[in-house]
């Protein structure tokens, strides 16, 4: 239900969250979800029996076993493996790991190695090939084996003296988090519109300075985990990545080869948007000079199983080769996992991304785009990490939270996205091509390259260190909502941290009918001089509940005003849009856990106005407005 947008005076026009949209964090949207698909579910056990169809696999649940009939012989499923212990092995960590991974460790003074770091005993590992149909892989981090087998061959796994556990892989695939739009052609084909937005994705993170401080990612190591590089090697907006050899490694992890360069676009795309370039220099990545190291680890639309085997062997192996980056534009949502399951520890993309951590990479994840499916909403796997830096889309026209871009919390009340950059970019494709695609993929590797300039100049900082030091940097910090997360990274922030604190732009005052937010004079002199009040709206008049309190809406369901064009100059090309300073707000529980976030387009400096009994007892009221957030607790 839409409320009736209401014109008494006390608030700027609201920009965001648009249509309506209900955004995820109600206490009790998971329970809803379960309770009306719960007594189905549990009828069509019954009716598969009574059918005799095959037994339903709930999301998130273990699939089980099949019986054995004299009619059908049991096929062979996936499974994980999981042994006890790697007693009695040797490892020489200078033999395995290459240099730069070992000058990483010793840069964040990390151990050489660990138990994690050892290879699987020989003889549980002949045991294990001995029991199933055949062995598809290992994990050094998580003493495992990924294999093959039947029913029976399961209950003998279970049996061994060196088994800890058996469990059935995940039948999903990992999805790109990009969304296609129609291709921009060749570069003498790019309009001005598309000039533009190329320059804008990485100089609304800071490129110009970068570029001054000599900043372009050198001597960083970035894997990029995807579907496959298709023309990557060929692409003259990549040819210097070969030229100069910086594609220092590659592996194919569903072929089991050296190639990567087929098999999808979309890795392509995300290597554009941190190191690409269109002919005429415009960067479309903020780290050209940076090593890469390309996995393929999804097939698209075929593959069931092996993604998240594939994306696990890959971290590893991106451990391994001296990654200091990894950068991921995958995840896991729905086909696999309930929204309740999105708590960094419930799959093993999530629990291989924390690993990544403790091994000193920074793990840059896009966050998903699901924020307009009812269906899910929240960010996914691997991107619940806490460790993991998730980050979210921003409309490059607005710079406000897109529609698609999923939405926090994580399970557990967790604060995701942590930032978010441009979701609408220029990327490279195949053929020589480019094009105006748009989702959280591209924002990622944007971020992802912001990071390894900020390494490259402090090259001390550990890898939580500097996630902290990206997530400060953001436009809104300290202040977070479920969509911007802390906003966009500014490269200025993280070359400069600066210990002033920002100078106070707004008052809250109690009265007699609720809490007033009035921006002060001198905070609008740059701008503009602006009017105490005009025409505009009351904050969140509602409908009494039973006990005569003034009902407060889940987050999103707010009207929303249509964001303007941009004008255009003399000569019809479009003038960039312009940076906004918007005042936006919310009201968190006692908790932290956000009930309402609103984002506000400024027209007069009594900006916001807040009826009493539209908070609860405990709550606090955040406004932010230019580079300064109000925190102010409510009576």
């Amino acid at each position: 239900m839409r409320l009736p947008q209401r014109t008494q005076p006390g608030r700027g026009k609201l920009l965001w969250p648009r249509r309506g949209r209900c955004l995820p964090g109600a206490p009790n949207y998971c329970i809803f979800r379960a309770s009306t698909t719960a007594f189905p579910l549990l009828l069509l056990p019954l009716l598969s029996a009574l059918l005799g169809a095959a037994p339903l696999v709930l999301p998130g649940a273990s699939a089980p076993e099949p019986a054995a009939t004299q009619t059908a012989t049991p096929q062979p499923a996936k499974y994980w493996v999981f042994l006890r212990d790697k007693r009695g092995v040797s490892f020489r960590a200078e033999a395995y790991f290459s240099a730069p991974a070992l000058a990483r460790r010793r840069r964040q003074g990390l151990p050489l190695s660990d138990s994690t770091d050892f290879p699987l005993r020989p003889d549980y590992l002949r045991q294990v090939q001995q029991s199933v149909d055949s062995v598809a892989g290992s994990s050094r981090w998580f003493n495992a084996v990924a294999c093959w087998a039947k029913p029976h061959q399961v209950a003998a796994l279970r049996r061994l003296p060196g088994v800890r556990a058996v469990e059935p892989m995940p039948a999903a695939e990992l999805r790109p988090a990009a969304r296609r739009l129609p291709t921009v052609g060749l570069a003498d084909e790019l309009t001005a519109d598309d000039r533009q937005l190329a320059h804008r994705q990485t100089s609304s993170l800071g490129a110009e300075a970068l570029r001054k401080a000599g900043l372009n990612g050198r001597g960083i190591r970035v894997a990029i985990l995807d579907v496959g590089f298709t023309g990557a090697s060929r692409h003259p907006g990549l040819a210097h990545l070969q030229q100069e050899r910086r594609v220092v490694a590659t592996y194919d992890f569903i072929k089991k080869s050296e190639f990567v360069y087929g098999g999808g676009m979309h890795g392509t795309e995300v290597l554009s948007c941190l190191a690409g370039a269109l002919p005429d220099g415009t960067p479309l990545g903020l780290a050209p000079q940076a090593e890469y190291l390309l996995a393929r680890t999804e097939r698209t639309g075929r593959e069931t199983f092996g993604e998240e085997e594939a994306w696990l062997a890959a971290a590893e192996w991106a451990d391994r080769n001296g990654a200091d980056i990894l950068n991921s534009s995958l995840g896991y949502t729905d086909t696999r996992y309930f929204r309740e399951q999105m708590n960094g520890r419930t799959s093993l993309v999530a629990r291989a991304a924390a690993m990544a951590v403790r091994k000193g990479m920074l793990v840059v994840c896009a966050a998903g785009n699901d924020g307009d499916d009812p269906r899910w909403r929240t960010v996914g796997t691997p991107a619940d990490a806490d460790s993991v830096l998730a980050v979210g889309g921003l409309d490059a026209d607005t710079w406000l939270a897109t529609e698609y871009s999923s939405r926090g919390p994580a399970a557990g009340g967790r604060r995701k996205p942590n930032v978010a950059a441009f979701g609408s970019v220029v990327a490279a494709v195949p053929g020589g091509r480019y094009e105006r695609t748009e989702g959280t993929s591209f924002a990622s590797p944007l971020v992802a390259g912001l990071a390894a300039c900020v390494w490259q100049q402090q090259r001390g900082l550990k890898a939580m260190e500097l996630f902290h030091v990206l997530e400060q940097s953001g436009r809104l910090y300290p202040y977070f909502d479920y969509a911007h997360g802390y906003g966009l990274p500014q490269a200025v922030k993280c070359l400069q941290p600066s210990a002033a604190t920002a100078r106070p732009t707004l008052d809250a005052v109690t009265t007699t009918e609720g809490v007033e937010v009035v921006i002060r004079p001198e905070a609008t002199l740059v701008l503009r001089p602006l009017p105490l009040r005009t025409d505009s709206a009351v904050a969140a008049p509602r409908a009494a509940t039973a006990d005569g309190r003034l009902e407060v809406p889940r987050a999103g369901k707010e009207r929303t005003a249509t964001a303007q064009p941009a004008p255009a100059a003399p000569d019809g090309i479009p003038l960039p849009p312009p940076n906004p300073e918007y005042c936006y707000w919310q009201l968190a529980d006692a908790a932290g856990r956000l009930r309402r976030y609103e984002v506000l387009e400024v027209s007069q400096r009594a900006v916001l106005q807040l009826p009493t009994g539209a908070w609860q007892p405990g709550d606090v009221l955040r406004v932010h407005y230019r580079g300064f957030t109000l925190h102010y607790p409510l009576p």
